[in-house]
């Protein structure tokens, strides 16, 4: 235990804009908080979750393998009852646990009560069960081996569980987005000159398209001229690919089947070149310049806004895919789901990477509306953790200006502060501080929710985090069962904050999380107010932003992550002069016009603060009111 204790505080304060100057008699009447999101859905619910922009929801992002097992029937996905045939093993990080769309959708009061409005499924296609690369063998439990990406896998149910889904999510007025893969799909294809796989990769320079095995092979694909891949008719310029015998039609649509439609290049190093056209951990890499590759996957992602009418996709892999396809692949996206009468279709892709050079040159380039905020995660979690200052944060959001709309893009970047590849925020906090007491690391906790959910962009739940779970890494590690689990690295593995009975309202992180939600929800600031930064240093210890909103509405938020009490100054508006107490103890004034005395005491319980505006007395016909 550390002798001192963590000062983790956020103290938010609003204020709207009042009249100021000693002779103004009548203050400007205070515009009133819209109602939280989820009471927005009244009469048609459907057509109202409709009207909501991107930016009001908070979603909520499960596996759903992991998440709730509503129907046990389909636990081997109706493949025989072996592990290494139907992929389940509750015991294995690894393997299918029986989670499925049933049990979600008996489960989304539990989610609705943390304050989520939007609901992201890992990849509900059906997958190739088993597989195995090199010294590894897994089971597809985390959806993205898909062989048939027109059906829901069995172990997840069937046509009618998605559409029980969907309906039963929007009858509540919450949102389903879709995790969806273009990239690659699941290991079928060989390469004859690899018999025990992993083949390195060949370049385009050393292998070109247009000879067999090298610039010094024989002349293939006459008349192809670099651009037009539909010219393409041998696949065999850098390894002679082949679908093993009884897996000729293993893939859907057919037209999957055919090696024609991949780069057959051989494994990815994730550098260079072999990022757009290596295969991914050995998946079959699709070729995504040729039109048949194009079109198909417009079709196939097309039909599932068709038929279910979800509300937004999530893609994954997207650095790894040429920007030419998502030019096309993205507004044709969006014009279906204007179609079907889906006007805030939210599509955001996966750039793992922490700098947001990187990531915003895919809204300006490959015209992704949005991309999930990696660099936010990187910097909320360093500084709850206590790793770096306020400043780190700073330079973040300044770099808003690098996306394609600025700070438009900016409020609709899906924030996050750990996933099932990387780890959880749990893992990271305590990582970085080895020798935390459960007290401590559930307020630093607390601290970097307090900052995604306060601050611009879309806050993105994982699920488990708001029951503690924390985890001993990155991938199966970060994958635990919401319920009783079987498996020894869950089950043996204290939560922070304490063990509850699983899908508790009542644990420490979830009451935290969904009180923020309702703060977020009821302050129309919070969800689209412009955001300006306050104060930061360079060490932990205060970090302090504004949303203001078109109504004049400001949100002053407070956090410290450092031991000790911060006490300071911090600007405001001018015309925010008067506040009162959303959230814990607040000043009643400025100090002076542009200016605010705000402190926030160390104590370890406390992780918010809000204030908003005290108007004076409004005075109707001679009468004063209320």
């Amino acid at each position: 235990m550390r002798r001192n204790r963590l000062n983790s505080g956020l103290c938010a304060l609003a204020a709207l804009a009042t009249a100021c100057g000693a002779t103004a008699t009548q203050a400007q009447v205070p515009a009133q908080p819209r109602a939280p999101v989820q009471a927005q859905a009244v009469g048609d619910p459907v057509a109202a979750l409709r009207q909501r922009p991107p930016q009001d929801e908070v979603i909520y992002f499960l596996l759903p393998d992991r998440f709730a097992n509503g129907d046990p029937s389909n636990d081997h996905g109706g493949y025989a009852p072996e592990r290494l045939v139907s992929g389940f093993d509750p015991s294995d990080t690894d393997f299918y646990h029986g989670g499925d769309l049933a049990g979600l959708t008996r489960r989304l009061d539990y989610i609705q009560g943390l304050g989520a409005t939007a609901v992201w499924l890992a990849p509900i296609f059906k997958n190739k069960p088993v597989q195995s690369h090199g010294n590894y063998t897994g089971a597809a439990h985390h959806g993205y081996w898909i062989t048939d990406f027109t059906a829901v896998d069995p172990h997840f149910g069937d046509e009618a569980a998605m559409r029980a889904l969907v309906d039963a999510a929007h009858a509540r007025g919450m949102k389903v987005y879709l995790d969806i893969v273009a990239n690659h799909t699941a290991d079928v294809i060989q390469y004859r000159e690899c018999p025990e796989g992993r083949c390195a990769y060949r370049s385009r320079a050393d292998y070109p398209y247009t000879r067999r095995g090298g610039v010094d092979g024989a002349p293939i694909n006459e008349g192809f001229d670099g651009r037009d891949f539909s010219r393409l008719t041998r696949p065999d310029y850098a390894y002679t690919p082949y679908v093993p015998a009884g897996e000729e039609n293993a893939k859907v649509p057919a037209w999957l089947n055919d090696p024609i439609h991949y780069h057959n290049r051989g494994e990815s190093t994730f550098a260079g070149e072999s990022g757009l056209d290596g295969d991914f951990a050995g998946l079959d890499d699709l070729l995504t310049e040729d039109p048949v590759v194009v079109q198909g996957m417009i079709d196939v992602f097309g039909g599932w806004i068709d038929k279910y009418g979800v509300d937004g996709f999530r893609i994954d892999t997207a650095r790894h895919v040429n920007p030419e396809f998502w030019q096309a692949f993205i507004p044709a996206m969006l014009a279906r789901a204007e179609a079907k009468g889906i006007p805030n279709f939210h599509i955001f892709g996966e750039v793992y990477d922490p700098d947001p050079a990187v990531t915003a040159r895919f809204t300006r380039v490959d015209d992704y509306p949005a991309v999930l905020d990696f660099p936010f995660q990187k910097q909320a979690t360093d500084f709850a953790a206590g790793k770096t200052g306020g400043d780190a944060l700073a330079k973040l959001f300044d770099a808003d200006a690098l996306y394609a709309k600025g700070a438009d893009t900016a409020a609709i970047l899906p924030t996050f502060l750990g996933n099932h590849d990387m780890g959880r925020v749990g893992f990271l906090v305590k990582q970085a501080n080895p020798d935390a007491d459960d007290a401590e690391l559930l307020a630093r906790i607390k601290l970097a929710h307090a900052l995604m959910m306060f601050s611009r962009g879309v806050p993105t739940l994982y699920y488990g985090d708001e029951q503690g779970f924390a985890g001993a890494g990155g991938y199966g590690n970060s994958r635990q069962d919401m319920w009783d689990s079987q498996t020894p690295v869950y089950r043996d593995t204290t939560p922070i904050g304490g063990r509850q009975p699983a899908y508790s309202t009542q644990a420490p992180l979830y009451r935290a999380i969904a009180e923020m939600a309702r703060i977020r929800a009821a302050e129309p600031a919070l969800r689209r107010g412009r955001q300006v930064v306050r104060a930061y240093g360079d060490a932990p210890g205060l970090f302090a932003l504004s949303r203001l909103d078109d109504a004049g509405a400001e949100i002053l938020v407070l956090f410290n992550s450092s031991t000790a009490p911060v006490t300071a100054q911090v600007e405001v508006e001018p015309t925010s002069l008067r506040w009162q107490a959303l959230r814990g103890d607040c000043a009643p004034e400025s100090s002076a016009p542009a200016s605010v005395s705000v402190s926030v005491p160390p104590s370890i319980t406390s992780s918010a603060r809000a204030c908003r505006d005290r108007p004076a007395p409004r005075f109707v016909h001679g009468r004063r009111r209320a």
